[in-house]
């Protein structure tokens, strides 16, 4: 049990979002949360359709996950339209009931005194749940802090549909007792614009005060694994096979480069289908990349295939890499980029939006594209590549610069005032 380092007392936080398993970003950044809510005395409780929590701690609700088939049926119905019929609508409130039963049975069997939605209140791939979440935090008035990684108006298949009533209503609210927080100033200028909602800008962080161990001797026969041969380079593509995530650019990259090299891609497509995944193996057949997927033998645990393979994290794949590359149209923030920091890592990055408004000023030392390899960062690759000293360089100075802007020391300063704000500026009431 965690005891408030405010006033002494227990305070439990509440976790909300559609999955609260594996490595993608949202329940990454949760985990990162958590860590910093436990160390400042809060205990924390989780409410999802997907948890790997422990059970203690954990309120499982299968129609709250985005792949249930009711809620897959209504996304159907409601987005890529622009009519939605009687049907639709009595289904998205018979939903919401069950989750608003559910949330606040959540909320009293775990005594919940903060609420954290992540993304549930973003980005509108759960309707009946963001809906019915908007209604508990109104009728409660419970202090809540709504973490928004990607909004629907920045996605292009959101801005058709037959929910425009809901979409304004709950993703995201407009209540007293949120405090909303975004991963970067562009959701912090267009939340204001288009609701006149101010936020907290609060980056994706990683734990720079604590370097990664050095490789042990479960990692240690990576690169044979990969089939990356001695004289080869390893150049790892951290991603998933969609179309936003510029593959082409990394496997142009490579063949230009002119150096005997692997590429390497960590993740599968997803739910996104196989058609980019196709595309991405017939571009590099054309420009004769060695390209290589191996999702099947990365994940977010250690473990064996079915056919007896060894399975390896992220974290044991890093350190073998001798260039990552990132060549990204959008994101949000861009783990990843802070992932080869931390792994002292050469990157190559496309100059998305957001690493152009929030990274870039920092000042780090990064080969750039913009939107299209040119032979200026053909060359400055190869130079990385053939000049350890140089490359040792670069990481060195990124790391510091990381270390200074995208820290947990950043996480942990953000949130107390956000914490003392709704939690231990009223230790003597009971919300």
């Amino acid at each position: 049990m965690h005891t408030c380092n405010y006033c002494g007392k227990t305070h439990n936080v509440g976790f909300i979002s559609t999955r609260l398993a594996g490595t993608d970003g949202v329940s990454l950044e949760t985990d990162k949360w958590a860590d910093v809510f436990e160390n400042e005395g809060c205990s924390c409780f989780y409410f999802a359709g997907e948890l790997d929590s422990k059970p203690e701690c954990s309120y499982l609700v299968e129609e709250a996950h985005f792949k249930h088939p009711d809620i897959r049926d209504i996304y159907r119905k409601c987005f890529g339209v622009s009519k939605r019929d009687r049907k639709t609508t009595e289904k998205i409130y018979e939903l919401k009931m069950i989750i608003k039963d559910h949330l606040y049975k959540f909320i009293e069997k775990y005594n919940i005194e903060l609420l954290i939605p992540e993304n549930a209140l973003t980005i509108p791939l759960n309707l009946p749940l963001g809906i019915a979440l908007t209604q508990v935090i109104s009728e409660t008035r419970i202090p809540t802090i709504a973490h928004h990684h990607d909004f629907f108006w920045e996605r292009q298949h959101f801005l058709t549909n037959a929910v425009w009533e809901y979409l304004n209503m709950a993703f995201p609210p407009h209540l007293p007792s949120i405090n909303h927080v975004v991963i970067n100033s562009s959701g912090d200028n267009q939340l204001s614009l288009r609701t006149g909602v101010s936020s907290t800008v609060i980056p994706n962080v990683m734990d720079f005060e604590n370097p990664p161990p050095p490789v042990d001797e479960y990692a240690s026969d990576v690169r044979q694994s990969l089939g990356i041969e001695d004289d080869e380079l390893f150049i790892l593509q951290p991603t998933r096979v969609v179309k936003r995530k510029g593959i082409e650019h990394a496997i142009e990259l490579v063949n230009r480069l002119g150096m005997k090299a692997k590429l390497v891609i960590s993740h599968a497509s997803g739910d996104e289908g196989y058609d980019y995944q196709n595309r991405v193996k017939e571009y590099s057949k054309m420009l004769g990349v060695n390209t290589v997927f191996v999702s099947e033998i990365i994940n977010e645990r250690r473990g064996k295939t079915k056919d007896g393979r060894k399975i390896y994290t992220l974290e044991d794949i890093y350190p073998h890499a001798d260039l990552v590359t990132y060549p990204s149209d959008f994101e949000g923030f861009g783990n990843a980029f802070l992932e080869a920091i931390y792994f002292r890592k050469p990157i190559v990055v496309n100059t998305y939006s957001i690493y152009a408004m929030d990274i870039k000023p920092k000042g780090f030392s990064v080969v750039e594209i913009d939107g299209y390899v040119t032979e200026k960062a053909i060359q400055q690759t190869r130079r990385i590549l053939e000049n350890p000293e140089l490359c040792e360089r670069m990481v060195e100075k990124n790391y510091g610069i990381a270390t200074r802007c995208f820290s947990y020391k950043v996480l942990r300063k953000k949130l107390k005032a956000l914490i003392f704000d709704c939690i231990a500026c009223n230790p003597g009431e009971n919300h």
